[in-house]
């Protein structure tokens, strides 16, 4: 058994990537203990969040969460914007599986927002298009719609529907 972080994250790549879910948030798990150890919390925050994905994948949302909070911080701290956006696509999606409805809007929302400030339209797009889609679970028609508007205007590379939609916005304006 390693106490190698970049080992147990390779490891944890590799379960995730088999589906082994649980043995993946073990890795993640290991190795974010292994980067405190060495009093570094970035690459700590990183496995946190990794272990926050797969335990989503798992089943386990209260932990996934658990493991997400406080991570989009660190990232702030360190000036770095796309992973403090991932942080929050992460909470938002916890938030979502908890039935938190209201917490993950706010979190996909946040998310989306650095994704801009980035500049990655793509995952913007993806938290938007995530954020619409629980808006329409909710029954709220006009916001989901206009989140799907930013989705699709945000997109640098369009698919044939993201073009289709586009031509309906421009018809309708």
């Amino acid at each position: 058994m390693t106490t190698d972080p970049l080992q147990l994250t390779e490891q944890g790549k590799q379960a995730f990537a088999a589906k082994q879910y649980d043995q993946a948030a073990s890795a993640f798990s290991e190795a974010a203990s292994a980067y405190e150890a060495l009093d570094d919390a970035l690459n700590a925050a990183e496995a946190k969040n990794n272990l926050s994905v797969a335990l989503l994948q798992a089943g386990k949302a209260e932990e996934a969460y658990q493991a997400a909070a406080g991570t989009d911080e660190v990232f702030a701290q360190a000036g770095d914007i796309q992973r403090q956006a991932m942080a929050f696509g992460n909470q938002a999606a916890a938030l979502e599986a908890l039935k938190k409805f209201d917490e993950a809007l706010k979190a996909y929302e946040r998310s989306a927002e650095l994704f801009a400030e980035s500049g990655d339209g793509e995952m913007r797009s993806l938290v938007l298009q995530s954020a619409a889609a629980l808006k329409l679970k909710r029954g709220k028609m006009i916001d989901s719609a206009l989140s799907m508007i930013g989705s699709v205007e945000s997109t640098k590379k369009p698919n044939l529907l993201h073009r289709f939609l586009r031509f309906l916005l421009r018809l309708i304006r």
